[in-house]
């Protein structure tokens, strides 16, 4: 099966477990496992960042900083179509207890006058704006650096603090040419998934200031978060942050070929396509298309009412023309079984 399904279905390559197999460990929880603590300092030249901390997941990730910056009767202000509000089953209130406002965006991505717009001053009946979160990339769009600059200036205008989720920000920078330090600089703290293109088998990494690490560590234990020997995971991501960045453009360039060849098709109304995902519509019902392309052995899911494809380092080049051999020779019958 050529398995399109999401970018966090890969496996770790022999080179990736071999450099599991000879990690040195150590009790993360009491700061010494050697594995982990270089992985963090690995994280914090990327990003620029003063700190680093490994968290389990992308999601945790993410609600760390609402429950550091955020909190009852504090406002977040994102975008409709944000991982927070879209898959993170309402951690960002039921656990940080922070309200999403959901500013005006195109396809996920926010101007400084979108922004702008949704943040109000004092009143004793109204929450407090508080943060503003950007996700970069968002549906596989890379955020224009122009915007997330203006969005810098207006959160440091209003005394706002900047979480940008960067689950697949070695996408965009290796899309761009634009440094994960550059993107990182228009935000008070990052976030960035091993556990999706790099090929990792767990793992985010949260980076900011000290002091906010210092909370996050806290944050992460309440969570229950806190592990143990964990090198044995943070060695894939070291290898991976060595070995698995530039050659996301082989994502890029193999969804540039099924992109066009979609295109071609007749029947698929391609909505997105950029770095490693591809949103498309159709006349036929997405359902039914995932079924036919099943069946010849292509897996892909259905998002918010689109197709959606998402190649990774799983996909070979032969996946790659396997599968715009089979979309230009769809029998477009074989929807309507």
């Amino acid at each position: 099966m050529k398995d399109f399904r999401s970018d966090t279905f890969t496996q770790p390559t022999e080179a990736m477990r071999k450099a599991m197999y000879a990690a040195e460990t150590g009790d993360d929880v009491y700061g010494e496992d050697p594995t982990a603590q270089k992985l963090q300092r690995m994280a914090e030249e990327i990003t620029g960042k003063e700190e680093s901390l490994i968290v389990s997941s992308g999601c945790m990730g993410n609600l760390i900083p609402h429950m550091i910056k955020g909190g009852r009767g504090k406002e977040v202000i994102c975008a409709p179509e944000s991982h927070i509000v879209r898959h993170e089953i309402g951690a960002v209130v039921s656990l940080s207890g922070t309200l999403p406002v959901l500013a005006r965006s195109d396809n996920g991505i926010m101007t400084r006058e979108d922004i702008e717009k949704n943040i109000h001053g004092y009143a004793y009946d109204m929450s407090e704006t508080a943060m503003i979160e950007t996700e970069n990339t968002t549906s596989g769009l890379i955020y224009p650096m122009e915007n997330l600059r203006g969005i810098k200036e207006v959160s440091e205008k209003h005394g706002l603090w900047v979480h940008m989720d960067g689950a697949r920000i070695f996408n965009a920078s290796v899309e761009t040419g634009i440094s994960v330090k550059d993107y990182a600089e228009t935000a008070d703290d990052i976030t960035f998934c091993l556990s999706k293109g790099l090929g990792c088998p767990a793992f985010s990494v949260l980076s900011s200031t000290r002091e906010f690490i210092r909370e996050a560590k806290r944050c992460r234990k309440i969570l229950g978060g806190g592990m143990r020997q964990i090198g044995i995971l943070a060695a894939a991501g070291i290898y991976a942050l060595e070995n698995n960045i530039a050659r996301l453009k082989d994502d890029h360039e193999h969804r540039e070929a099924i992109s066009r060849a979609l295109e071609e098709s007749g029947w698929a109304d391609v909505r997105i396509s950029s770095t490693n995902m591809i949103f498309f519509t159709s006349r036929y019902p997405i359902a039914s298309i995932i079924e036919a392309f099943r069946r010849k052995g292509v897996l892909f899911l259905e998002d918010a009412g689109m197709g959606r494809i998402v190649t990774s380092l799983n996909v070979t080049d032969e996946d790659t023309d396997e599968t715009v051999r089979i979309i230009k020779e769809m029998d477009e019958t074989e929807f309507s079984r």
